[in-house]
């Protein structure tokens, strides 16, 4: 009998899952195309064709590219939220958090197309406020969360102005993706800028016994990348 209900269970369940594996390759080759080339550069030709369907069958899974793009902001931002739950409790602490996040950052923004923020809020809405309710609260949040973790262990000077800090922070890390910006500072990558940027604010934070943990950071970091070169 069990091995019966068993069956038929499976029975069930097995086109519902091939859905979902299917609608999972569709993301992820949607994904890949759209960190590289864009938001606007990337057709429903373009994903079928890179994953050996024809736009018809697509169109059974996604019912528009605005439905597929949300699709691609959600999983990213989901992972992107998983990651840095998990690194506050990975890190040694405020400042080595900063740092773990940075190597994430640079790492996503290494492979992302820089006009990616500005196709999403100018074509595609849903996901764009998708990504700024992100912003607004996780990010932030996350934000405040290391501020009041790094003054809890002296990192961090008292006098700083957490939620001042913390809008300042959020907003200054995608500054690089306005399109003007981008113009001003073309001979310089992304995650270059990012960097700069990431840097920038720590130093402003830290007290002295921070500086020593952020330059320690700062010299294991760079001596990783010399030996990758």
């Amino acid at each position: 009998m069990e091995t019966l209900v068993t069956l038929k269970v499976s029975i069930v369940l097995h086109p519902i899952m091939a859905e979902i594996e299917t609608k999972n390759r569709i993301m992820v080759a949607a994904h890949d195309l759209v960190m590289k080339y864009g938001v606007r550069a990337v057709s429903m030709d373009d994903i079928a064709a890179s994953v050996g369907m024809s736009k018809k069958t697509l169109y059974q899974y996604y019912q528009d590219k605005d439905e597929l793009v949300k699709a691609v902001i959600d999983d990213i931002l989901e992972d992107n939220k998983c990651t840095c739950d998990e690194f506050v409790n990975k890190a040694e602490n405020a400042v080595h958090e900063v740092f773990l996040t940075m190597e994430m950052m640079v790492e996503t923004f290494s492979e992302m197309n820089p006009s990616i923020l500005y196709e999403l809020q100018k074509y595609h809405h849903s996901a764009y406020q998708t990504f700024s309710k992100f912003k607004g609260e996780f990010i932030f949040q996350s934000i405040l969360g290391n501020i009041a973790r790094g003054k809890r262990e002296e990192l961090y000077r008292e006098e700083v102005n957490p939620e001042i800090l913390s809008r300042y922070r959020m907003e200054a890390v995608f500054i690089p993706f306005n399109p003007e910006f981008q113009r001003s500072l073309n001979k310089h990558t992304l995650m270059e800028i990012e960097e700069q940027i990431i840097l920038n604010f720590l130093f402003g934070l830290v007290t002295l016994k921070g500086y020593k943990l952020a330059m320690k950071y700062l010299e294991q970091k760079n001596k990783t990348v010399s030996k990758h070169q």
